[in-house]
């Protein structure tokens, strides 16, 4: 009896939760150069994959809030936040003039073809996932003010 809850609730967790690590798929730097997923996240720090497009006012505004608050997080916690930006042929001319008005000191990437985005099966952005070891340890969909606070806790809880 208690193997079948256990697997009842493996199976559960698993379906729930999708994915427990991130695929290895091809991203583009904004150089145009074509790179690996997993060799861009770090294997030492909490890593924050922030899904945005140049399009989404929600997006832009998370990014915005958490550069805010970035410097203080990079001097309490090793922690990288890469940007992945989902926009599309017709929108990926924006990309880079945004990067550059804006600032962000941010890693980006481009998927182009949204091969990360489907892999994760990411339907709505903004989407955050923060990973540890390369594992994903937590997913937030949408933005509300003051969700970085809520995001800088969970890095903490789990930077050691």
């Amino acid at each position: 009896m208690k193997y079948i809850l256990f697997l009842v609730c493996f199976l559960f967790y698993n379906i729930g939760f999708g994915q427990t690590t991130i695929p290895n798929t091809t991203l583009t730097t904004l150089n145009g150069k074509s790179v690996k997923v997993k060799d861009e996240i770090s294997k030492e720090k909490i890593t924050i994959l922030s899904f945005w497009a140049s399009w989404c006012v929600p997006c832009i505004n998370e990014l915005d809030a958490i550069n805010e608050v970035y410097e203080n997080w990079q001097e309490t916690v090793d922690v990288e936040l890469i940007a992945i930006s989902t926009d599309n042929a017709r929108t990926l001319k924006r990309v880079r003039p945004m990067i550059n008005g804006k600032g962000w000191p941010y890693k980006i990437l481009l998927d182009k073809n949204q091969e990360l985005k489907r892999a994760l099966n990411i339907s709505t952005i903004p989407q955050t996932i923060i990973l540890k070891n390369s594992k994903i340890i937590y997913i937030h969909s949408g933005y509300s003010p003051g969700i970085e606070n809520e995001f800088y806790e969970i890095i903490k809880e789990n930077s050691n």
